[in-house]
């Protein structure tokens, strides 16, 4: 199968499940592949001193809660906190959904939100509900110059990447984490800016990168994708991504759950895809799923794998972001090969539940 540039080129895309006339509009005009097609130049772009003034608020408090809702969190927060943890930030760093922060006595925080629209119900509510107590560390991420949700922030931060027609959030998530990311880089020395241009021509590579159509089949046909990885978003944004690109079942199992009592229910037709898996466990994993129960297992790493592999660059800093591409990737050519239009899912709608108060 080719990779999403060839999509949007309309070359041939071959597979077993559905046929297609790729010279047709409905196969190579899908805005969720020009908008994926975007990212390697949001990535080698970016601006990370955009965060400097932020970075010194968040700083000064030395604690952040960072809140927000489906994609414009998943990713962009677990990621960054990832990243504090490996670095040596001294920072205090979680994330949780906007309705679960305002449970927590967030005084001494500060605050940093995201919504792609600016218009996230639950996130503009614990924004609100932060100015009424006399919070002055609330920070907002947006791709909506005129959301709402800037009114309800001391500082934000509107993103370049420009509208998404597609359902599914791609470039805004990345440039949301990049965002996010910049905060640490403000706040220690860090790799990340010299890497992007590197970052960029890498994240072209993923997207343009080629799998077998018996990979692509596998997966389409699939009872339940399973997305396995770190607690990073990249596998748990990727599980969402599925049931949006797909309308596939989909689950994410964290860290090393997939050995330890998930196996009770899964069927030889599920197939299970290994986010940069611990090679500890690859042993495990072999004898008690391809061995066992006669599963599919596909690894995205920079290496090869006993598994399937989707092998891919490595570049500290942005191996999170090349594994979401890589998800991407594989995720349009499922969507194709299920003969549907990726760009608008039946149910999903772009702003899941969008503020409409005043």
């Amino acid at each position: 199968m080719q990779g999403v540039r060839a999509l949007l080129q309309a070359h041939p895309i071959c597979g077993t499940i559905g046929t297609m006339n790729p010279m047709e509009a409905k196969y190579n005009s899908f805005a969720i592949v020009r908008e994926m097609l975007e990212t390697p130049e949001i990535i080698g772009r970016f601006d990370f001193k955009r965060t400097a003034s932020i970075a010194q608020h968040i700083k000064q408090a030395g604690k952040l809660c960072i809140a927000g809702e489906g994609s414009s969190r998943i990713f962009p927060a677990k990621n960054f906190v990832d990243c504090a943890r490996r670095s040596s930030s001294s920072l205090n760093v979680f994330t949780e959904g906007s309705r679960q922060c305002m449970d927590y006595d967030l005084s001494a925080w500060a605050v940093m939100t995201s919504s792609n629209s600016g218009q996230t119900a639950e996130t503009i509510d614990f924004l609100a509900n932060l100015q009424k107590q006399g919070h002055q560390q609330r920070f907002a991420v947006t791709a909506n110059p005129k959301g709402k949700i800037i009114e309800f922030a001391n500082e934000s931060v509107v993103l370049t990447c420009g509208k998404e027609d597609a359902v599914a959030a791609t470039k805004s998530v990345v440039e949301q984490a990049l965002v996010y990311q910049s905060v640490l880089c403000n706040l220690e020395e860090c790799d990340c800016p010299k890497d992007a241009k590197l970052a960029e021509e890498f994240a072209y590579q993923v997207l343009d990168a080629e799998y077998g159509s018996s990979v692509i089949d596998a997966l389409a046909q699939a009872g339940t994708i399973y997305w396995a990885g770190r607690n990073n978003g990249v596998a748990e944004e990727l599980t969402l991504k599925t049931c949006e690109i797909a309308r596939q079942k989909s689950t994410f199992l964290e860290g090393t759950i997939l050995l330890h009592g998930v196996e009770e229910t899964m069927l030889s037709k599920d197939v299970i895809v290994l986010i940069d898996p611990f090679e500890a466990e690859w042993p495990r994993i072999q004898q008690r799923y391809v061995e066992a129960l006669n599963m599919r297992v596909i690894a995205v790493a920079p290496q090869q794998t006993p598994f399937e592999t989707v092998v891919i660059p490595a570049l500290p800093c942005y191996d999170p972001y090349l594994q979401l591409l890589a998800g991407w990737n594989l995720l349009v050519q499922v969507g194709i090969a299920h003969n549907l239009n990726i760009d608008k899912p039946k149910r999903a709608r772009k702003v899941g539940n969008e503020y409409t108060g005043t």
